[in-house]
């Protein structure tokens, strides 16, 4: 796909997952794949976008097997940088009664390497969406400057900006989250929180006031995810409430990160903000009902399927 027309260009850490599972009696964990604007870029290619990541792996086993997952998802990597003698982050998860638990072991990672001159301008240029997160931004302070830059280069080439503020207070202190995360913001098109990191980052608790906030910042589209309660999606013309779709979740691991890769692909197909909250809400229900980040990530057609036998 490189030198052809990109949908979503997707900036972030690619991370190797590590899922705790059971066999004979014996805790494993078995491998997968994560890392937020990776399993966005899959998400959005699996409904349909010509999807694109820019970041770099490490020149070993666990980058490789990234390489090769997407090109099985039809995700261009023609801008991932191969890094000799580095590595691809890691991260495992635990379950327990609390549900969920996260382990990383990504400091100094190929992905965290990145600086500004590695952002690819003629890549920029080919997007329709420059899609990143506060954890692209968190990972090091080469990366946070690497968004800016990609960032202030999509609004020159006139391509949308969007922002999901994913926010991990394991990478950085919550007062330094809140001054980048919210300076990327105001450069976004189109913004993507989550509630509760939202009623972190803003100081807001109601969903209603946290969407104007950022609407304020400059955005022309918020869908803000309010977990098992569905989602809001807010523009200047008005406000509307999504109510969730009822499944049998069993890992919310990578739910958001499926709602954002739906979103943006049906954004781009509708260009209605309602209609890509209404598809990307479906999306991101049935991405919980499976194990894992990418695997229960679904296609168009099982969320078509969803939708119409709701």
């Amino acid at each position: 796909m490189s030198g052809k027309a990109i949908d979503v260009l997707s900036i972030g850490e690619p991370l190797m997952e590590l899922a705790e599972t059971e066999r004979g009696g014996e805790r494993l964990y078995a491998p997968g794949f994560g890392g937020d604007c990776s399993n966005a870029a899959i998400a959005a290619a699996r409904h349909g976008a010509r999807a694109a990541m820019l970041t770099a792996v490490g020149d070993d086993t666990f980058g490789r097997a990234f390489l090769d997952l997407w090109d099985r998802e039809g995700v261009d990597r023609g801008h991932v940088l191969c890094r000799a003698g580095e590595r691809t982050g890691v991260y495992m998860i635990s379950y327990g009664p609390e549900g969920h638990d996260f382990s990383y072991y990504r400091q100094g990672s190929a992905a965290s390497l990145i600086t500004p001159a590695e952002i690819p301008a003629d890549a920029i240029a080919r997007a329709r969406i420059v899609h990143a997160s506060g954890i692209s931004q968190a990972i090091s302070p080469s990366c946070t400057d690497a968004v800016f830059a990609a960032m202030r280069m999509a609004r020159e080439a006139g391509a949308l900006v969007s922002y999901d503020t994913n926010l991990r207070l394991r990478l950085w202190p919550l007062d330094r989250a809140r001054a980048i995360i919210q300076a990327a913001a105001a450069m976004a098109d189109i913004v993507l929180p989550g509630l509760d990191d939202a009623r972190r980052l803003t100081g807001l608790d109601a969903p209603e006031a946290i969407c104007a906030a950022y609407l304020r910042l400059g955005a022309t589209v918020v869908a803000l995810t309010l977990g098992s309660e569905g989602a809001m999606i807010a523009t200047p013309e008005g406000t509307r409430t999504i109510p969730a779709r009822r499944v049998t979740a069993v890992d919310a691991t990578g739910a958001g990160d499926a709602f954002d890769g739906a979103f943006l692909a049906e954004y781009l197909r509708t260009g209605d903000a309602v209609a890509a909250g209404e598809y990307a809400n479906a999306a991101a229900a049935l991405s919980v009902t499976g194990y894992g980040a990418v695997g229960p990530l679904p296609t168009r057609a099982d969320v078509t399927a969803f939708l119409a036998k709701s």
